[in-house]
């Protein structure tokens, strides 16, 4: 009896034996959200959309056209960034999606207007792109800034001159580039001063009652010596 005294008291001494402690360490930081800094690019069927977008994510270039319904495209930026990735939207160049080119400018953050060098009516076919911008999103450059690019400066014949480029790029208050998909000219600048402009702190408020200071032009100096003075078309 005494033995089975002592079995019953064993079993009972392990029931009541403390279970090992588990730790559970949940982790309570709050999760950084990232949010794409999206850029827009438009323009005319055949300026070459398509083609600078493809060269600065793939760096190639393709020589056959294929019309672009719309196309998106992610680019991972560094931790330094204040957006976790540049998000392009490659718009159709055609007038039966204007519907689709509304809502996408009516989701980004910046703009780029491509024409062809070769086709001065590319260039003009931008400016109610370029209004529709200003409707949706503001007349403040700063906050929405737009960049025009003349394409195709590889092209011997030209419709539109330099200088013609930079006198619209004043009128519009907005940056200038020309550039060349084909041969690689001037597109890891184009979309490196849109990773510029994403990196910098947003320009405070003007206090009420206070008139905010004039807006600096965002033209190149290169395209402000080409002009000499502002020229209005």
């Amino acid at each position: 009896m005494g033995n089975s005294c002592f079995g019953l008291k064993e079993r009972l001494m392990k029931r009541l034996r403390p279970l090992p402690t588990v730790i559970v360490i949940r982790t309570c930081l709050p999760q950084r959200r990232s949010r794409d800094f999206r850029v827009v690019v438009l323009g005319s069927a055949g300026v070459g959309k398509s083609a600078l977008v493809q060269r600065w994510v793939r760096g190639n270039f393709r020589e056959a056209y294929l019309p672009t319904i719309e196309d998106t495209y992610r680019q991972a930026l560094g931790c330094s960034h204040k957006a976790g990735a540049l998000h392009i939207t490659d718009t159709t160049g055609g007038r039966r999606y204007r519907g689709l080119q509304r809502l996408a400018i009516a989701r980004g953050h910046a703009f780029i207007l491509v024409y062809s060098i070769t086709r001065k009516q590319t260039l003009e076919e931008l400016k109610p792109l370029y209004e529709l911008i200003r409707q949706l999103k503001g007349n403040n450059p700063q906050k929405c800034p737009v960049i025009l690019v003349g394409n195709k400066c590889d092209e011997s014949r030209r419709e539109v001159s330099e200088k013609e480029g930079a006198a619209y790029a004043c009128e519009w208050n907005c940056a200038f580039l020309e550039t060349s998909a084909k041969m690689n000219i001037n597109v890891q600048e184009l979309f490196q001063l849109l990773i510029n402009f994403e990196k910098k702190p947003a320009a405070a408020a003007a206090p009420a009652g206070t008139q905010a200071p004039p807006k600096k032009s965002q033209i190149p100096k290169t395209a402000e010596k080409l002009l000499g003075k502002c020229i209005v078309m």
